[in-house]
């Protein structure tokens, strides 16, 4: 399972010109779902992003979490996040998981996350044509892979 992590002061997700998903200051996360992937995986990836020390505090510094500031989520599905680009110039996407396997485990990702996070999550449409637009706070732009924490 991989994560972008966008530290936003506001970001939106949209469907066929309709609003699904809206959050003011907060962290948008772009999640990519592989067979592979596991409640474990899950697991680790929303207590990460529910603690993750990336909002300033008084001082400046990055020291607090999305909880620590009372700060919003959205996410949103994203297969690209396990592009393959070793041959040619077209991505492979072969390791991104079948819609069959990745639905269910996208609405558990979101439901740990509500109880990690202690708070709603906002997201966008599993496999719809989505645009996504976000101000991009710092920037602050973080990659996480569960199956290769660093």
């Amino acid at each position: 399972m991989r994560i972008i992590l966008q530290r936003v002061s506001e970001a939106s997700v949209t469907v066929n010109d309709k609003t699904v998903g809206e959050i003011g200051p907060g962290l948008l996360v772009l999640l990519g779902i592989e067979d592979e992937d596991t409640d474990e995986d899950i697991e680790w990836l929303c207590n990460k992003i529910a603690k993750m020390r990336i909002f300033n505090d008084e001082e400046g510094k990055m020291n607090l979490s999305v909880k620590d500031v009372d700060g919003e989520l959205l996410v949103v599905s994203q297969f690209t996040l396990h592009a393959s680009v070793k041959k040619g110039n077209r991505p492979s996407f072969i390791r991104a998981a079948r819609p069959e396997f990745a639905i269910p485990m996208y609405e558990k990702f979101i439901k740990v996350l509500e109880i990690t996070a202690g708070r709603d999550v906002q997201s966008g449409e599993f496999g719809a044509e989505m645009q996504v637009r976000l101000v991009n706070d710092g920037p602050v732009t973080i990659s996480v892979d569960s199956k290769n924490p660093e």
